[in-house]
């Protein structure tokens, strides 16, 4: 159902079962999938790809000219998955050029306020609270969970189910499964309430716990911890994640002696 009382460009792309209420807008060269719910004062603006059931609360903006410099007017891109909930006043800027742009995978949930900006990649089953600022060509691996009103700057890289506490800053990499508060940022511990619910192991999480100490615990530097991992953690997915995000980081996380961009 479209309302007769909401914009809907004719060159738009509407799914099956669309529900398009009263003084939503839909821009030109927008594409909507089916079963999708867009709702009073939303606006969906040129390049946006939206999947299916996807619901977009009151005054949200999807695909917003990008904020940056850089941008020149050219056409670019913003894809949103599928089961995506984007409460209100949400806004989510298009990429800087044609290639890549901005993208909100599968399941996600984003709170009122949020801003994503340009480029910036969320791989799925994320929950952003209400307020969370998100800077150009950030990239969040899938379960992470942002808590209202934490900062994300530009580049930083979070690692599958890490948590970022409320208000807390971020500049840099986060590696997976790890709780991160404070400011200047510090290590919180593991993200073991999450990964409970979620099938991990007890066993698991103590692998995990047992990587982290090495890390931000035993005040040595992360070449020496990586060391101490691969000799006193047994050999698993979740470790070697750790392991290997680390060094594709090129040996720089956040809250360690080796990091220091945070501060």
């Amino acid at each position: 159902m479209i309302s007769p009382l909401a914009f809907v460009d004719p060159e738009a792309k509407l799914g099956k079962d669309v529900n398009v209420h009263p003084f939503a807008y839909i821009d030109k060269n927008v594409e909507i999938g089916d079963n999708c719910e867009i709702l009073p004062y939303a606006s969906i603006i040129r390049g946006t790809r939206m999947g299916n059931n996807i619901k977009v609360y009151q005054g949200a903006i999807i695909g917003a000219d990008p904020q940056d410099f850089r941008w020149k007017g050219d056409e670019t891109f913003c894809y949103i998955g599928d089961r995506v909930i984007i409460r209100e006043n949400v806004i989510i800027n298009r990429g800087i050029t044609s290639e890549g742009g901005t993208r909100i995978g599968d399941d996600s949930i984003i709170m009122a306020e949020t801003h994503i900006g340009h480029d910036t990649d969320i791989k799925g089953r994320s929950v952003l609270g209400n307020g969370v600022k998100i800077a150009g060509d950030c990239i969040i691996e899938p379960c992470c969970v942002l808590s209202s009103a934490s900062i994300l700057h530009c580049g930083s890289h979070l690692g599958e189910w890490s948590m970022i506490k409320g208000g807390c800053r971020i500049s840099g990499n986060v590696p997976p499964y790890a709780i991160m508060a404070h400011n200047p940022v510090s290590y919180y511990g593991v993200n073991a309430y999450i990964l409970r619910g979620h099938g991990f192991t007890e066993d698991q999480i103590d692998d995990i716990a047992k990587a982290y100490r090495h890390i931000y615990q035993c005040g040595t530097s992360l070449v020496n911890a990586l060391i101490r991992i691969e000799n006193d953690v047994k050999q698993g997915v979740e470790r070697d994640k750790i392991i290997d995000f680390i060094r594709k980081s090129k040996l720089s996380i956040v809250a360690t002696h080796d990091h220091r961009e945070y501060e």
